[in-house]
């Protein structure tokens, strides 16, 4: 028997903006990766909507409502997969992905109203400038910091050679 707690989750941040089409080409690299690793890597979303997208901001405070309501990864997913849709129609769209996947539509639409979720939007946003953050999506996992919107070619592998080194490291 063992006295050793198990080793914790490498943390994987991706700074997104949900209305961002590199964003939503992202999101293959991040299924492989939780595909590939499991709970050894937390992937966490981080907030960075950018100002070229009128409808970002909207959308960080409706995935931080879905969160609430137990469906954050699948409702990041299902709206960056109509970002298009998104920049076209609007806050309605964030309410429509909601009523697609079961969610409290309505909930979604006063949370929107009432901003209760505007602080962590900007604390991730604050945080996201603080440590050089200047486009979506960015991954920063151990120290380093790589940056997916100038390029998706070959993130996933210099992801995963770092998370590697970071688990070797735990053994």
């Amino acid at each position: 028997m063992s006295d050793s707690t198990p080793a914790a989750p490498v943390v994987l941040d991706v700074w997104c903006d949900l209305e961002c089409p590199d964003c939503h080409r992202a999101l293959d690299d991040v299924r492989a990766l939780r595909a590939r690793y499991g709970d050894r890597v937390e992937i966490r979303l981080r907030h960075f909507p950018l100002e070229k997208h009128k409808y970002a901001y909207a959308a960080a405070q409706a995935a931080e409502e879905a969160a609430v309501q137990g469906q954050d990864w699948p409702y990041v997913e299902a709206l960056l997969a109509r970002t298009e849709d998104l920049g076209k129609g609007g806050e309605p769209v964030l309410l429509d992905v909601a009523r697609e996947l079961g969610l409290d539509a309505e909930e979604f639409d006063t949370a929107l109203v009432d901003g209760r979720h505007l602080l962590i939007v900007d604390a991730d946003q604050a945080e996201g400038k603080a440590i050089g953050v200047t486009g979506t999506p960015t991954y920063v996992v151990g120290d380093e910091r790589l940056d997916g919107g100038k390029s998706q070619e070959g993130l996933r592998e210099r992801i995963e050679e770092i998370v590697d080194r970071l688990l070797a490291a735990q053994d």
